[in-house]
Order: C-alpha cells, then sequence, then structure tokens
C-alpha cells in the first residue's frame, strides 16, 4: 500500500463512516492592514486544522466599499462566495436579495443566545434566523493619545469636549497638531458620530442617527454638534484630506499629533507596533455617556454542494469558538462578542470596553454606529455623511447643515 493510501484509509477510520465531503471555504474580507491580516490569518489556520480548504479573498479598502463591489458581482454571475465580512442592517438587505444561508443548527448547538448581547444578536439574524456570526465587538468612540506629548504638557485625557477644546488650544499653542484625522468621509462620519453620542447622550443619539427622527435632526443640539465639528476643523493638520485611518494613527504613534478618534481596531495598530496601553499610548472614551458598536462579522450565502455547506458550519462554528474569539481580538484590538470568554491576556483599553458593553447592554447605551454601517441601511447612512464632510470641508454654517441633513434624511427615505 502506498503511503497515501494509508493515510486516506486512517483518515476515513477516525470519520467513522462514509469519507465526509472535506469542508471549502472561499472568504470574501476587507482585513488587509498588518494587525487585521494577522487577525484572519488565524481563521484560516484554524480551518485548516480542521481538514478544510480555505481560499482567501482579501479586498483592500478599510470601510469595505470595495468589497462589496466585488461581492455585488459575484453574487450577479451566480457564484457568490461560501462566506462573507458583511455587517449590520448589510446582512438583511442581502438576505432579502438573495437569501442567506440558515446557520441555526451550529448557532444552537453553541447557545449563542446566552453568550451574545441582545442588541448585537439581533444583528445576525435574518426574519428570526440565525444567518451570520459576529467575530467581535469594536467600540468606536474612544480618543487615543500619544502619553509622551500629553505628559509633556500637562494634559488629561478629555471627559468632556470643552476639555478636549482647552487641550487642543494648550497643544496648538504649543505648535503641536491636536488630532490626528484622515479626511475620507467615513472617518469624518465617525468623529461626527462620537459629538452627537457625546452632545447629545444615548437617547438622543438613538433619535437622530438611529430612528432619524426629523425633531431631533434639526435641534438646537444638533446644531451645537456641528459648532463642535467646526472647532474639530481648525485642530488638524492641512495634510489631511483623503489620509488613510491608520497613517493618523501612526502620527499619534510618531508623536506628530497628540490625538485620534478612531474606533479600537486602532489599538491594534499600536500594539502591533510594539506600543504598551498606559505606557506610549493613553485610551479614554470620548467624551460622555454610552458605547457605540461596529461589529464585524460573516454571512453566508445560500450554496450548493455539500463541501460548501461543511465548509459554512464549520467556518460558524470557528467564528464563535471562544479560543478565536479570544485570540483574533487580541490581534485587532476589539473585544469578543461573547461575553464569557476569559480577559485575563487583555490590555486594560480592552477591559474597559467590556465592561462599557455590559454596562450599556444592561442600561440601554449599547448603540449600533451609524458610520461603520450597524444602525442604518445605505441610502440614508450615505445621505448623512455626505452632509457631514461636504459641512467639515466648507464654511457651511450649522444652521445650514442641520437643514441640509433633515433634507438629505427625508430624500433617502
Amino acid at each position: 500500500m502506498h503511503m497515501k493510501s494509508v493515510l486516506a484509509a486512517s483518515t476515513a477510520v477516525m470519520l467513522a463512516g462514509p469519507v465526509m465531503a472535506e469542508p471549502t471555504a472561499e472568504v470574501l474580507h476587507w482585513w488587509t492592514s498588518g494587525s487585521e491580516a494577522q487577525s484572519i490569518a488565524v481563521l484560516q489556520e484554524q480551518f485548516k486544522a480542521e481538514g478544510g480548504t480555505w481560499t482567501d479573498m482579501p479586498v483592500a479598502g478599510g470601510g469595505g466599499d470595495a468589497a462589496m463591489t466585488a461581492l455585488r458581482a459575484r453574487v450577479l454571475a451566480g457564484n457568490a462566495p461560501t462566506a462573507v465580512q458583511l455587517k449590520g442592517p448589510a446582512i438583511q438587505e442581502w438576505y432579502e436579495e438573495t437569501g442567506l444561508a440558515d446557520i441555526g443548527t451550529v448557532a444552537e448547538e453553541n447557545n449563542w443566545a446566552e453568550v451574545l448581547p441582545d442588541r448585537i444578536a439581533e444583528h445576525m439574524k435574518c426574519e428570526g434566523q440565525w444567518c451570520a456570526a459576529p467575530v467581535n465587538v469594536h467600540r468606536v468612540n474612544w480618543i487615543w493619545g500619544n502619553k509622551q506629548i500629553l505628559d509633556e504638557h500637562g494634559i488629561e485625557m478629555p471627559t468632556t469636549w470643552e476639555e478636549f477644546n482647552a487641550a487642543a488650544e494648550k497643544l496648538q499653542a504649543a505648535g503641536v497638531t491636536p488630532l490626528a484625522h484622515g479626511g475620507q468621509n467615513w472617518q469624518d462620519a465617525t468623529i461626527f458620530e462620537t459629538v452627537v453620542l457625546g452632545l447629545g447622550g444615548p437617547e438622543f443619539y438613538q433619535k437622530a442617527l438611529v430612528d432619524l427622527d426629523p425633531e431631533a435632526l434639526t435641534s438646537d443640539t444638533m446644531k451645537q454638534v456641528f459648532d463642535q465639528m467646526r472647532t474639530i476643523r481648525g485642530y488638524v493638520d492641512d495634510n489631511f484630506s483623503g489620509r488613510d485611518w491608520n497613517l493618523a494613527t501612526a502620527m499619534v504613534m510618531n508623536g506628530e499629533a497628540a490625538f485620534q478618534i478612531m474606533g479600537d481596531w486602532a489599538k491594534g495598530e499600536f500594539l502591533a507596533a510594539g506600543q504598551e496601553p498606559g505606557v506610549d499610548f493613553v485610551c479614554a472614551p470620548t467624551p460622555g455617556e454610552g458605547f457605540l458598536y461596529n461589529v464585524d462579522s460573516f454571512a453566508f450565502f445560500e450554496l450548493d454542494g455539500e463541501e460548501k455547506q461543511q465548509g459554512q458550519q464549520l467556518l460558524a462554528k470557528l467564528i464563535m469558538g471562544p479560543e478565536f474569539q479570544k485570540t483574533f481580538n487580541l490581534n485587532k484590538g476589539s473585544i469578543p462578542a461573547r461575553n464569557d470568554v476569559a480577559l485575563d491576556d487583555f490590555d486594560d483599553c480592552a477591559k474597559q470596553s467590556a465592561e462599557a458593553m455590559a454596562q450599556g447592554s444592561e442600561d440601554g447605551s449599547l448603540l449600533p454606529s451609524y458610520a461603520h454601517g450597524m444602525a442604518l441601511r445605505g441610502a440614508p447612512a450615505g445621505a448623512i455623511t455626505d452632509v457631514v464632510t461636504a459641512h467639515f470641508n466648507s464654511d457651511m454654517s450649522s444652521e445650514d447643515a442641520v437643514q441640509q441633513l433633515a433634507d438629505a434624511v427625508a430624500n433617502a427615505m
């Protein structure tokens, strides 16, 4: 007997019974930066260790827009990938458009309903059935600081927007760029939503950016938000236009800027560069109460072929497995979506995040990020972002901005 057939025979015995189809997965995602690529590699290894064959389909572009274009082309051609990085209401939109695979068996066998915060579990269901698996929870409303610069200028992490402005004025006077920012529409939107939450509070945020209540959108609070955005515009350097988020993070690392307002994927970059929280950089929630979440997840399209369906079941199980949730999130800067993963190996920023998520889940201040595609469907979200970016890059008044905001949302509904 050839060595190869001995192996084949022993594998068949191991599986006891008929030889199973080999799970295969073609995985479309947009995790291409250093810390992100490391994170997806972990899932790939685990999948292969379980006897699966993985085909990687990375599509560069931070917000995933290019990946969605690639996906649409594949689906229209009748050739959907096995698993796709999808999130928020886009999951339900695809479900309505093409149908998604039901992964309820895996979810029920592994008690997903017990270990996920309710609000996050809801995103993973299509008409009540599980159709996606969450990988993590990113907190969006973070501010990152260069510890050396802050110490040198006697600045504490700000807890109100007034304190943030005062710190920025002080830094600017000393010739330091207060805020590292990349002028891309989703980055503008990220800052905007943290200001909406910070100045308006969780209930206002829910009304304005989730329920799209016209009164909230044209309120005095919303005018104050645009006033604050105008102030922030004065704290970024002249070359901010078009800069990628991770290059803005690098500015804080290299001491070229004091702060960055960005989700905790920025922490993944600090950690990948060997920087330590509390030593080289500091983290704090952006001023105000509440937790804005951005949950990465994978949705599964309906596919023919047993090996592909098994690939989906295996992927779903691994993605929500405690081991992957831990390893992945240690790399990515986020925290496990499951609330039962031990956080001993996680840093203080992550522990703070997990505590805030549990708190927010109880008091209703756990809220979906509009800037990161968790709160709204595409059209109204895009309409809001267009106004935010237009305001940030012009001298539009706050009065005009709220009016345009309300009109844009009304037209997008």
